[in-house]
């Protein structure tokens, strides 16, 4: 039976790999991470018509235009916007940074406007409940077991 074994260096896991499947490629690229910044597509157009609107309000959130020659791992096939030629612009949509600090505190705000608007609307359903017909009560849970 010991003539009719492989070599063990002969064996090796290589031979045995699965091969890989196919997968789609990103549509965005996602630049090299920079320590302390957050990334963010920000919209400069749409359909082909610029939308200066919501590129200056995203700038005066405190996101930055990224430079093209700060991220060469991203490839532009072209310049979409004369306004951004300098910048990373994809489909319409232009590369910002920002601090991971600003981000943050973005995200607290508008997390608690939401939880804000839950309670308001919890608040002004729950006026209109009767005790002998409750509307709902979501935020109490029971357990009950049965008989095999």
């Amino acid at each position: 039976m010991a003539e009719n074994r492989i070599d063990r260096e002969l064996d090796t896991t290589a031979k045995k790999t699965r091969k890989q499947a196919w997968t789609r490629a990103e549509v965005l690229p996602n630049p090299t991470p920079q320590k302390g910044y957050k990334f963010h597509w920000v919209r400069v157009a749409t359909n082909g018509q610029p939308d200066p609107t919501n590129v200056s309000s995203k700038l005066r959130e405190g996101w930055t235009p990224v430079k093209a020659t700060d991220h060469p791992e991203i490839e532009l096939v072209s310049i979409e916007n004369e306004r951004f030629k300098d910048n990373v612009v994809m489909g319409g949509l232009m590369l910002c940074k920002a601090p991971k600090e600003l981000v943050e505190e973005r995200n607290e705000y508008y997390r608690n406007t939401n939880e804000a608007q839950i309670r308001s609307v919890d608040n002004n359903l729950m006026r209109e409940n009767d005790p002998r017909m409750p509307l709902f009560n979501e935020r109490s849970t029971k357990v009950t077991f049965g008989k095999g």
